[in-house]
């Protein structure tokens, strides 16, 4: 759609917000999407190299898939799609034992039951999301997914503890120090700098980005059908959801307009559909981001025309191989510092969801469940039936949902007849 052009484009007042449907000038518009380039970059490329994917890849993907999110939402919800940290346990685990190609069918899969969630969203709301992942077992799942990749964060500092102590204290001098923008990019800060160590004491080889092309097509993969993947990869639906409607309730509260929230399905569907599609071409799963959030929060600018061109960005810069081989040169002591940081603040946000929703763990209905949870994603139990193997995510989840409902349960029939307090 047409951009309505907010006032004389090249100025908003402090009281004032630009509208998703609205833009500035297209200068100042390539350069707010830009910093969406920026805000997400870190991120989006860290995960592939976390979880050995073409980094070029995932960024042509995040590219296509945002632009098939604001298609499929009619650029009234402003968003970038980038790589999603909840798969990077079920897809190192897929690597390991099957290869990038049954990784790729897991994303694929988990992508198609998102847009059918989405579908169903559509014809009944999202009451029923409510009822089945009340806040305690949200955020049991979203903790649990952060702090089950605790070993391999250490694993990965370990290889270099003292590029990764001066990674992580970059990032953690820099969040605390800085503000605005420039905090929110503490972790890009801390590669950065780990990366410059890393190359000043000679251990890190550019043999492969010399030799790497310009410019040439990404690298794609198709998937490899193994059903035997799926659980580890089924309980990641839940948290793409909520993140999903998350995003979704926060834009429609910063712009003051009830009527985003209508949106909620078709956001679940074009987020399911660019899923499937980058696992079908071989890109890292994708989730809408916090970080560009926080972009738009700060500058006050919730045009979409800003994700367009940050979508166009991320397209370009995949159609560089040196891109990609500059990428996999990042150190494995550098990635050790930061998913340290990283990994446990995924896990935060899962505390932070119970701290905003008052979740009482005075009641044993959701001291247990979130207990349970939490220890079989920490612990990673792992149990095999069959050709079927369940991880600790998988499992955790499991627990969450079924030990919250079943003493929900309980607890009603409990209290059936009683008496109230007088």
């Amino acid at each position: 759609m047409p951009w309505i052009k907010h006032g004389d484009g090249r100025t908003v007042s402090p009281e004032e917000i630009v509208r998703p449907e609205e833009r500035l000038s297209w200068p100042r518009t390539i350069g707010f999407g830009a910093q969406h380039v920026v805000a997400m970059f870190g991120a989006t490329f860290l995960v592939p190299l976390l979880t050995e994917f073409p980094p070029t890849t995932t960024l042509f993907f995040s590219g296509i898939g945002t632009m098939l999110f604001l298609v499929l939402t009619r650029n009234k919800v402003p968003s970038y799609l980038g790589s999603s940290f909840a798969f990077i346990a079920p897809i190192q685990a897929a690597m390991t034992d099957g290869g990038m190609g049954v990784a790729l069918f897991g994303v694929m899969v988990t992508g198609l039951l998102l847009a059918a969630v989405g579908f169903i969203v559509n014809e009944v709301g999202t009451g029923w999301l409510d009822a089945l992942m009340p806040p305690v077992v949200t955020g049991a799942i979203v903790a649990l997914i952060g702090f089950n990749l605790g070993g391999v964060a250490t694993d990965n500092y370990q290889t270099a503890p003292w590029l990764a102590t001066l990674t992580l204290a970059t990032i953690v001098v820099v969040a605390v120090a800085s503000r605005g923008l420039l905090a929110r990019l503490s972790i890009l800060i801390g590669v950065v700098v780990g990366y410059v160590a890393a190359a000043i004491a000679g251990d890190i080889s550019f043999a492969t980005v010399r030799n790497a092309d310009w410019f040439g097509l990404p690298e794609f993969t198709t998937p490899e059908v193994s059903w035997t993947v799926l659980p580890m990869f089924l309980p990641v639906v839940l948290v793409l959801v909520a993140e999903n409607v998350g995003h979704v309730r926060s834009v429609a509260h910063l712009v003051s307009d009830d009527s985003i929230n209508e949106r909620t399905g078709t956001a679940l569907i074009a987020d399911g559909l660019a899923t499937g599609l980058a696992g079908f071409g071989g890109g890292s799963a994708t989730t809408t981001y916090g970080e560009n959030i926080g972009v738009m929060t700060a500058t006050r600018v919730f045009s979409t025309a800003a994700y367009w061109v940050a979508a166009i960005v991320a397209i370009l810069l995949s159609l560089s191989p040196k891109v990609g081989a500059l990428l996999g040169t990042i150190p494995w002591g550098v990635l050790g510092g930061v998913t340290v940081a990283l990994y446990g603040l995924i896990g935060l946000i899962g505390v932070k969801i119970w701290i905003d929703n008052q979740v009482d763990f005075s009641r044993p209905a959701n001291q247990y469940p979130a207990a349970i949870a939490l220890i079989i994603g920490i612990g990673d139990l792992t149990l095999t039936g069959g050709d079927l193997t369940f991880t600790g995510i998988a499992l955790g989840t499991i627990a969450a949902i079924v030990v919250h409902h079943g003493m929900v349960f309980i607890e009603h029939e409990r209290n059936k007849g009683r008496a109230p307090d007088a």
